[in-house]
């Protein structure tokens, strides 16, 4: 297992590619969509799980000596979450092939909920491990910035230092004796205590309202999945009530974590200040919302037929047809998929 380590770290770009381009050969693989065909899935799933165990792997390269550890029983702030996520959203895959391929169109979707269920428990854990930081990519990404941290611990140590040349000068004088320490010559290296993670008592009563926002706004977005497949299951896919409650559900997790995280709401309280990571992944949630197009019944209702309606207004040019009538089905064939337009 070292000797394959060492080999995914030392050669990263080779394994990066070699990847990518086994995951898209799957994309071509015959009956892909198939709801009877197993095997492409399964193995684009399995794909998918090695590239993020090997991902796993560089990001958890040592910077430096690696020193031997005592091992004193499970600690849970050493499980993966990221990597668990990944496999896990990469086996929802194979489970919905399979249980539609068993139990039909209407029995798949019990199974889907379970793994629904199983990721957003996966996530909360994660979430709280964290101290509370913003889940990237739904927690396959390591949230390592600053978020949640600095702005609860840091901002309030600095908070109590005066400001101008004294406060600058009292930061310097504590910012040495925390690093050094001398005693009749001899230098003796500071411990280095690391900063306790925010609880969730400490975020919702000492953070005030913006705190309870992103609270709230975080728990809803890990639970819309959830609240989206129970309403199918109960619904049908057809139904617009899961696709208008599911909507509702993202926007408003939105709006709490951009209300909570914006410079414009100060009269309430200090607002959360988000590490670069942390902007982008609000981007990306407002982006996915596009998905919505490709969920029925809005798919069958409007995007299909202006698909259809493309495809033929370019099928007489040469080339182009065939990558428009490629593109076409193959938007189709996700659309079949729940696990592929969930954005989950």
């Amino acid at each position: 297992m070292e000797a394959y380590k060492l080999f995914v770290r030392t050669n990263r770009e080779f394994v990066q590619n070699l990847e990518s381009l086994a995951n898209a050969i799957t994309w071509f693989l015959p009956e892909r969509f198939s709801n009877s065909e197993i095997g492409p899935e399964a193995v684009y799933a399995f794909l998918g799980m090695v590239s993020a165990v090997n991902q796993h792997i560089v990001d958890t390269a040592p910077q430096g000596p690696v020193l031997p550890r005592h091992q004193e029983g499970f600690d849970i702030s050493r499980v993966p979450w990221s990597l668990l996520v990944s496999i896990l959203k990469d086996a929802e895959a194979v489970v919905e092939v399979a249980s539609q391929h068993l139990f039909g169109q209407e029995g798949k979707w019990g199974f889907i909920a379970a793994m629904e269920a199983i990721k957003a428990l996966v996530r909360l854990v994660a979430f709280k491990e964290s101290g509370f930081k913003m889940l990237l990519q739904g927690g396959e990404v390591v949230n390592d910035g600053t978020g949640l941290t600095a702005s609860a611990e840091g901002s309030s140590q600095d908070s109590q230092l005066p400001r101008g040349l004294e406060g600058r000068a009292v930061n310097a004088l504590n910012k040495f004796g925390q690093n050094t320490k001398y005693n009749l010559g001899t230098y003796r290296p500071a411990p280095v205590m690391p900063a306790p993670k925010p609880t969730f008592s400490s975020i919702w009563h000492e953070r005030g309202l913006h705190g309870r926002l992103y609270l709230i706004g975080e728990v809803v977005h890990v639970l819309r999945p959830v609240i989206y497949v129970l309403f199918i299951r109960k619904c049908g896919i057809k139904s617009w009530t899961p696709w208008l409650v599911s909507l509702a559900v993202d926007l408003t997790g939105i709006t709490l974590v951009s209300h909570a995280t914006s410079e414009g709401s100060k009269r309430r309280g200090r607002p959360y200040q988000l590490s670069e990571s942390e902007k982008d992944e609000l981007k990306r949630r407002k982006n996915i919302l596009a998905l919505y197009i490709l969920r029925d019944p809005f798919f069958t209702r409007y995007t299909r037929s202006r698909l259809e309606k493309v495809d033929k207004v370019l099928s007489p040019v040469p080339i182009v047809s065939f990558f428009t009538s490629k593109l076409v089905e193959l938007l189709i064939g996700i659309q079949t998929r729940y696990t592929y337009t969930a954005g989950s």
